[in-house]
Formats: structure tokens, sequence, C-alpha cells
């Protein structure tokens, strides 16, 4: 593949440190799809608010991504953007606000995401209504799904498209819905649209067992990943930490060590993450533990890049995409 602008750029500047690194892990992503393994994008943060469907929809559409694993918020958050980027508000001094501001926001129905708020009515509310009806629907008809395939119900339907406001190829769910692409929404319930669910179980309109749970998504990835591991590897590609990534990773010890089932470990791994190397942090832990964890081996090509993932991300992207 002849590399573009942005990727001629990164290797004639990216030489040392963090940069050095950044370059490394977008080579051995390339070596990894050209040998057939497949790879999955763990999302934590607030990447969908942080618009990196820009560059995360195309990867999809070119089979470079095979599975995503996120937080329920950026599951919704995608979404959010896609019928309600107008009415966002950008604050960039967000660093300056005073605790009477932070509360002027939320008196004006603003939830800030660092220097990006979310309107509550234009986007929350707006996506609730239709989430309710498909779960309204498959309670009804005693029917459960994953939290990903409702709002891919609410996608593949159309009933948005007159809503879109931002050009719809920005979208990396709806990029995945159309692949049919496998998502993990581990701890769903910590999310706006996973409030509202639950808001609808205790009024007793929906039972809990329309949802199905992070036990069954853990379930789903396992026959996932026996799958996809036969005759190649998958690969971890890793944008913060927390549940998003920490789920994801221990379905290869469960399958080895509680299943006693043979599936190779995980044939790559990066990590996009600001937290520093601290004592007993998940996040800020060295991918040389993992190998003590039994997900990777100690010839796993792996590797750290500490910086923001806003801006990482959408540089490795661009590389894998010949950008």
């Amino acid at each position: 593949m002849t590399k573009g602008k942005v990727s001629q750029f990164i290797l004639e500047h990216y030489k040392h440190f963090n940069a050095a690194s950044l370059v490394d892990a977008a080579k051995e992503y390339e070596v990894q799809l050209d040998t057939g393994n497949k790879m999955m994008v763990t999302l934590a943060g607030a990447m969908s608010t942080a618009e990196l469907g820009k560059s995360l929809a195309e990867m999809i559409r070119q089979d470079k991504v095979h599975v995503i694993t996120c937080t329920g918020a950026n599951l919704e958050e995608d979404v959010f953007n896609l019928v309600a980027h107008k009415h966002y508000k950008r604050i960039p001094n967000y660093r300056d606000l005073s605790p009477a501001e932070e509360k002027d926001l939320l008196d004006n129905h603003y939830n800030r995401v660092t220097d990006t708020c979310i309107p509550e009515a234009e986007a929350m509310r707006a996506i609730e209504d239709h989430l309710y009806k498909v779960w309204k629907d498959a309670d009804e008809k005693g029917e459960s799904y994953f939290p990903h395939q409702y709002f891919y119900k609410i996608l593949l339907s159309g009933e948005l498209k007159g809503q879109y406001q931002i050009d719809p190829k920005d979208s990396w769910l709806l990029a995945a819905a159309e692949k049919n692409l496998p998502i993990i929404v581990p701890g769903w319930e910590d999310s706006t649209c996973g409030n509202f669910f639950a808001s609808y179980c205790i009024e007793k309109d929906i039972v809990p067992a329309t949802m199905k749970s992070g036990i069954q998504y853990m379930m789903y990835l396992a026959k996932w990943y026996e799958e996809n591991t036969k005759d190649r590897g998958v690969g971890f590609f890793q944008i913060g930490g927390g549940i998003a990534g920490d789920f994801p990773i221990c379905v290869v010890p469960m399958l080895h060590q509680d299943l006693e089932r043979e599936v190779p470990m995980w044939s790559y791994f990066c990590q996009i993450s600001d937290s520093t190397t601290s004592y007993g942090s998940y996040s800020g832990a060295v991918p040389n533990e993992k190998i003590t964890w039994g997900k990777l081996l100690p010839e796993t090509p792996r590797y750290v890049i500490e910086s923001d993932a806003t801006i990482v991300a959408p540089l490795i992207f661009a590389y894998v995409l010949g950008w």
C-alpha cells in the first residue's frame, strides 16, 4: 500500500519515545492484519464524544477492526453525536470553570465531558424514546438482546436518518451495525441509557431479563474467540483502561484455566494510556504483568504509548488505512 501524507509525516518525524512506540505499534498492527489475524479494539474514556468515529468508522468498513469492546458511554455517545451534534456546546476554558458555572451548565441541561457538553433533551432524551420502543417490544414478546443489538435495531431501521447532524460515515456504531460487527459492552448499566433501562425496571414497566447481562457477554465473547482463533490469532488494541480493557482480555485465561480449552493467547497487545505506572493500577500496569495472568506470551508483540488517545489513536488508524 502506498502511504499517504499523514503516514509519511509520521514515518519522517516520529522517531523517539512515545512517538516511536506509536510507529512500532502501527507497523505491527499492519503485520497482524497481513498475516490474517483479527483485531479487537477496546474503547474506554469518552472516545465517541471525542469523535473517534471519523477514523474508526473507516477502519471498521475496511475490515481492519473485527470486534469492539466498549463502555456503555461510548456505545450511546456515538449515537448522541450522530443526532445532536449541532446542539453540543464546546467549553475551551473548561479548566477555569467555577462550581457555580458548572451548576449553570447543569441547570441548562448540559452534561460536560471535559471540553464538550452533551445536551440532554436533543441527545439523551431523544434517543431514549427510540430505545424504549425496541425494549418494550422485546419485553412484550419475551425476547432478550444485548445492549448493542438494541442500538443496531434503531440504526438499521432508518428511523433516525432524518435526525442526523453529522455525516453518517463518521459514526463508528453505524458502520459497525452495517457490518453486524460483534460488540462487547461490559458494565453497560453504568451509562445514561443503562440508567434509563433500570428506571423502567424499577417501575415494573420492563423486566430486567429483556437485557442480556455481562455474563452472557463473556459467554458470547468466549464463543467468538474460540471460533476466530482456530487457525489465526486475535490482537488486542486497547484505548484507555478500566473495564473496557480488563473484561475482554480475561477471556483467554478463563478459557485456559477454568474451561481447560486450548486456544492461543492474544497475538498482539497495544495500549494507549495517559495513566502512569503506579501501585495496584490496572490501567497503569505494564504489559509484562499480563504474562503472569496468562493473557500474553513472553514473545507477544506489546506496546504502551503514554499519551492522549484522542491524538494517538487517529494517527495509528490513519497509518493502517494508508492515509
